[in-house]
């Protein structure tokens, strides 16, 4: 996973670095037994103050886009403290990246039964028209 960070209005120190390499990297064990290259994945951190004079202090924003092949998975968070905000990032990137990672394996399991069924069905059933009984149409 390739992780690129990037400060806005904030001066990135290396401990911010650390810690966000850190969090962000540590999602790559839920990617791990997926069929995704790593190295095809993109994780753009993005580290931010959104205000300079607030009332109840400063407001820092992470916001996190991580670009799988063919899907992009963004989080974003604003709070008092960076570092929470990448904490919650995280753990929603987390959810995401499982829901996901269920939603493909769901998508082959279907694919598997329909393959099954069809292999069930003899030739003499597609001529009479019997694979109706398998919840098959025919193609026209």
């Amino acid at each position: 996973m390739n992780i690129i960070i990037k400060g806005t209005n904030l001066e990135l120190h290396e401990d911010l670095k650390a810690y966000a390499n850190e969090k962000i990297g540590g999602l790559k064990k839920f990617i791990e037994n997926d069929n995704i290259n790593e190295n095809s994945i993109i994780a753009r951190v993005e580290l931010a103050k959104t205000t300079q004079h607030h009332q109840q202090g400063d407001i820092y924003k992470a916001e996190v886009n991580l670009q799988f092949p063919g899907k992009m998975i963004r989080s974003v968070d604003e709070s008092d403290d960076i570092y929470k905000s990448i904490d919650k990032v995280k753990d929603e990137l987390r959810g995401m990246i499982t829901s996901y990672k269920d939603e493909k394996m769901t998508k082959t399991r279907r694919g598997a039964r329909m393959i099954k069924r069809l292999k069930g069905i003899s030739p003499l059933a597609w001529a009479k028209g019997e694979f109706r009984k398998f919840g098959l149409r025919k193609k026209r």
